[in-house]
């Protein structure tokens, strides 16, 4: 099969493979789409220590199960969605208090097992997601990351019914989690560089748009950053209301300046980072999206040109989420 792998930091190399053989809790599919996330970038380059030498990157699988191992619920000819969360241990006290995400023994698609930017991938049968027959792969692939940690960040946010919200950068997860926030009541705050993503955000209803250091209209009842720039931290903080909470969603984040604390925390601001998600959240949220039929912007991608997707991704040069079709 096709693939494409990490051989080391910074390199991403096209290759072939053997079609994987699933084991016991293992399900084969075949990939239909994967989307392009920028956690991604951060396996490439090395921003995330190399956890699978060579792995294939890719954790927004839509798929069809193909074949499926000893112990599994999912059979051939399931619509399946492979995500982030691949496994935990299911016995630590994290695990027992719902908190699966903050397993000490959690592994991940495409960082700890190979993933999705090939033309099949193994997942684990009792973290995959059930899809129904008959959605549109291309925008259901970012669903299930994307979108799935934005929604845990705009819980994490704690935002208040009718509450004014604020977000740092506006790609793929951002645009989806504005949608959940607007359908719930919210006013939106978007805060970009990207004249691209400001038209997108005022497309979608946003009552404001501006630069990601412009002051803004009015103080924010909560924020979520989805940019991994850390200099955004103190922006954003200075930007809260009292009481007020800031949700960091990305999984990396570069260094963080120095706070003041009557700036940037006092009257009880908070700032708080996100870590992957539950298998609750993911069913939450994909239940969510389906009610709400989230608007999902999209730009397909040959498989054959994964390398280009991520060069795009990196730039911004597209607003929304990229998707790779084998």
């Amino acid at each position: 099969m096709r693939a494409w792998t990490v051989p080391e930091p910074g390199t991403l190399q096209r290759t072939e493979r053997d079609v994987p053989e699933p084991g016991p809790g293992e399900v084969l599919v075949r990939v239909l789409a994967c989307g392009v996330c920028r956690t991604d970038l951060h396996v490439l380059d090395g921003d995330l220590p190399v956890h699978r030498p060579g792995v294939v990157p890719g954790h927004e699988i839509v798929g069809e199960v193909v074949a499926a191992g000893p112990d599994c619920l999912r059979r051939p000819g399931d619509r399946v969605g492979v995500a982030w969360l691949r496994g935990t241990c299911g016995a630590c006290r994290f695990c027992r208090r719902g908190r699966e995400n903050l397993c000490p023994r959690s592994v991940y698609t495409g960082w700890d097992a190979d993933g999705g930017y090939a033309e099949f991938a193994l997942g684990v049968d009792a973290f995959t997601y059930l899809l129904p027959e008959g959605l549109d792969v291309t925008s259901t692939a970012p669903l299930l990351c994307a979108g799935i940690i934005g929604y845990r960040s705009l819980r994490r946010a704690d935002l208040p019914p009718g509450g004014r919200l604020g977000i740092w950068g506006f790609g793929g997860s951002a645009h989806l989690t504005a949608q959940i926030a607007l359908a719930e009541g919210a006013e939106l705050h978007v805060y970009t560089r990207s004249q691209e993503d400001r038209e997108l955000a005022l497309d979608l209803g946003a009552a404001w748009v501006g630069d990601s250091f412009d002051v803004g209209p009015s103080p924010l009842d909560a924020a979520i950053c989805f940019a991994p720039a850390g200099d955004l931290v103190p922006a954003a903080l200075e930007r809260l209301d009292r009481g007020g909470t800031l949700a960091v969603a990305g999984i990396h984040l570069s260094d963080v300046p120095p706070l003041n604390h009557r700036r940037h925390l006092f009257q009880e601001r908070e700032l708080r980072s996100v870590t992957a998600n539950t298998r609750a959240d993911g069913e939450e949220f994909l239940t969510l999206a389906a009610r709400l039929n989230l608007q999902v912007t999209t730009h397909e991608y040959p498989l054959d040109e994964a390398d280009r997707a991520l060069d795009d991704l990196r730039a911004d040069r597209f607003a929304g989420a990229a998707v790779l079709i084998p």
